[in-house]
């Protein structure tokens, strides 16, 4: 069960936590290496037989059809349909809210500067499969890329045997609402392959975004360079800062919350009120008895949970900046004045009205979020990620007669006298 702790002894309990971005799974990386080459080497063929040994199923064809993808979308839920597509449209706005634009200054004197946004021109985006399907998985790596301009979005997702190799019919359908135009059913390290390095059957793209286990983080880390990548994500992890009159049962229904995703998940209380964490504990020995995920839940309060009390909400604050969490709620009674001390989180939740998961299905904002204590200098996963800054230039002549011996003299003095001469050869005396 989930320990009090009092916040002198905070490293105690807390040091795994805090040692989260150092670790990795070395057996994961060295299985993703071997994954890796096979798909370098025989491509599709390689696809088609690690999918046989991992997901127990042949995928014949590797791409699903339009038509495929349609057919799902009509067989959906129409209820569920409705509450995907409210979400995609909450996600569109708010990425739309995030595109930077082009500029161009005059300087004067013959000088234009300026910076040019650009799209990458082909981004693969992953989404996981599981007990269950995660079309808001789609939605959160698709959108953004669609929103910043990029032409051609990959989806890839495993196969699934029961839906006959196929991946889950939500994603299909998912990925037909978004019009994404290439879906593969391909799942784990060999899709991170077959996007990075491109196949017959799979052309290789920009960048590589979407969570995964602890393979895809593997491959995604091994083939960062060839192409870029969203981030290596870690086992997700919320914090709550909360004062005495925060609710208990909600404190403890949110930590349950991230708890069932993974028994490596981290769920942290920071609070001075005893009060409080002693009532959310016994919360928690209360709302557990009817979640299904009961064992996941209880490995990941055991080792990575704490509901830790601190001397005032000041040493709060410096605990959550500290850990620089995934997902951090405010429940205090001013959420808003409470956020201006918070330096590091991935995403936050103001007030008793905003669970984590408002923003990780509905509201709009990107659930792919940085872990690992990584929030200190990381972002979410946005529009920007899909854009390039390109730097622009402009001189006139005269322009360059002022001011070119100075920028020769430059170049000299750092010994490119080829640089210099690219200059010289240019002004009206140079030879």
């Amino acid at each position: 069960m989930i320990p009090l702790v009092d916040y002198a002894d905070r490293h105690e309990r807390l040091g795994a936590l805090f040692d989260r971005s150092a670790s990795f799974d070395e057996e994961a990386a060295r299985a993703a290496r071997d994954v890796l080459a096979k798909v370098q080497e025989r491509g599709d063929e390689a696809l088609e037989t690690l999918s046989e040994r991992f997901d127990d199923v042949r995928p014949e064809p590797l791409a699903a059809p339009e038509e495929e993808c349609a057919a799902a979308y009509e067989d959906a839920d129409d209820e569920l349909l409705a509450v995907i597509e409210e979400a995609a449209d909450n996600v569109r706005r708010f990425h739309r809210r995030q595109l930077p634009q082009s500029w161009f200054a005059d300087e004067g004197g013959g000088v234009i500067l300026g910076q040019r946004v650009a799209p990458l021109e082909r981004a693969g985006c992953y989404a996981p499969a599981g007990a269950a399907a995660y079309p808001s998985s789609v939605l959160m790596n698709v959108i953004p890329a669609q929103v910043a301009g990029v032409e051609e979005v990959v989806l890839c997702s495993p196969p699934k045997a029961e839906h006959g190799g196929r991946p889950h019919p939500l994603v299909l359908a998912t990925a037909h609402l978004l019009g994404v135009g290439e879906v593969y059913a391909v799942g784990g390290a060999q899709a991170v392959g077959a996007m990075a390095y491109g196949t017959a059957c799979i052309p290789g793209v920009d960048k590589i975004v979407g969570p995964g286990n602890a393979y895809v983080a593997a491959a995604k880390k091994h083939v960062f360079g060839r192409v870029d990548i969203d981030s290596i994500a870690g086992p997700s992890e919320v914090a709550v800062l909360a004062d005495a009159g925060a609710d208990a049962a909600y404190v403890a229904a949110d930590l349950l919350a991230q708890a069932e995703h993974d028994p490596r998940a981290s769920v942290l209380l920071a609070t001075p009120s005893r009060t409080l964490a002693e009532a959310v504990r016994r919360e928690i020995e209360t709302q557990i008895a009817d979640l299904n995920r009961r064992d996941t839940i209880d490995q990941a309060l055991d080792a990575y949970g704490a509901l830790v009390v601190t001397p005032a909400m000041d040493e709060a604050v410096a605990l959550v900046n500290e850990l620089a969490p995934e997902h951090l709620e405010i429940l205090t009674a001013d959420p808003w004045q409470t956020m201006t001390h918070v330096r590091h989180a991935g995403a936050l939740f103001l007030g008793e009205h905003a669970p984590v998961p408002v923003g990780d299905y509905y509201a709009g904002p990107n659930h792919v979020l940085p872990t690992g204590g990584t929030a200190r200098h990381a972002s979410p996963l946005g529009v920007h990620s899909f854009l390039r800054r390109q730097s622009v230039v402009s001189y006139s002549e005269k322009r360059l007669e002022e001011t070119g011996p100075r920028i020769a003299a430059f170049a000299e003095a750092e010994g490119l006298d080829a640089h210099a001469a690219a200059v010289r050869r240019r002004l009206a005396n140079g030879d």
